[in-house]
């Protein structure tokens, strides 16, 4: 489970020591050289550094004396997506991975990686910023799959997808105006999916590196549905086309 570090001389050392850090939150209006030292360390390592208000260090360090400062431990370390692409690579079946375009809620996040370890995707790819990471909330969420789907982080979503590219994978990106019935897409490609952030959707940068936009087919009043719940339904979708090709096939 994911661990709060509260204390400058605490994070300091964290930092140092090289424990995976999901981010670290500074009280606004915290002053003093030691912070300066520890948001120069998390620089270097790509950690974000967020300021907040002082009650929000309090609700999180929990009687616990934080000087202005907490940092969140990641319930599990980061792989690199260099690894991530090597290891899908070399499994039997196509590739199968999925990029997360700004899912920040916690629980969308675990749920999406108990849906990834029942379907057979090899990995998770999230941003550093605008992005839920691999907190206490989310392995709770995910009911223990954060365990075994790898997730990277990465600096910039549109050059890992470049990276993906080069890789000769397929971006497929899903959208609730995408231009292919999702039905009627081909995933039995080296494919990666990625899912746009809660009511957000995928950036208009990203999608423009898509090869192809997917839509799901919505029947009712509703324009847009969860981000967990349609992911169910796309990841189901390469299930059925790479294990059972033959169902729901016209006879």
């Amino acid at each position: 489970m994911g661990e709060v570090i509260a204390g400058r001389q605490a994070v300091r050392e964290a930092l140092k020591a090289g424990r995976p850090l999901h981010k670290i939150l500074i009280a606004e209006g915290a002053t003093g050289s030691l912070l300066g030292e520890i948001q120069s360390l998390a620089r270097e390592r790509g950690i974000p550094v967020l300021k907040v208000e002082r009650k929000a260090l309090n609700r999180l360090a929990e009687g616990v004396s934080h000087q202005g400062i907490v940092a969140l431990a990641a319930a599990k370390e980061y792989v690199e997506l260099e690894d991530l692409i090597s290891a899908a690579k070399a499994k039997e079946d196509p590739a199968f991975l999925v990029m997360l375009d700004g899912v920040e809620d916690p629980q969308n996040l675990g749920a999406i990686l108990r849906l990834a370890d029942a379907c057979g995707v090899q990995g998770v790819i999230i941003p550093k910023r605008r992005s839920a990471g691999l907190s206490s909330a989310v392995a709770r969420a995910s009911a223990g799959a954060v365990e075994y789907v790898p997730v990277a982080r990465v600096s910039n979503l549109r050059q890992a997808v470049d990276t993906l590219k080069d890789a000769g994978m397929w971006i497929i990106g899903a959208e609730g105006d995408g231009e292919t019935l999702a039905f009627e897409a081909d995933f039995t490609v080296p494919l990666v999916l990625i899912l746009g952030g809660e009511g957000k959707g995928l950036s208009p940068l990203l999608r423009k590196q898509c090869d192809m936009v997917v839509r799901l087919p919505l029947l009712g009043h509703v324009t847009s549905l969860n981000v967990a719940t349609a992911a169910a339904v796309l990841f189901y979708e390469v299930v059925r086309q790479r294990k059972f090709p033959k169902v729901f096939q016209e006879t």
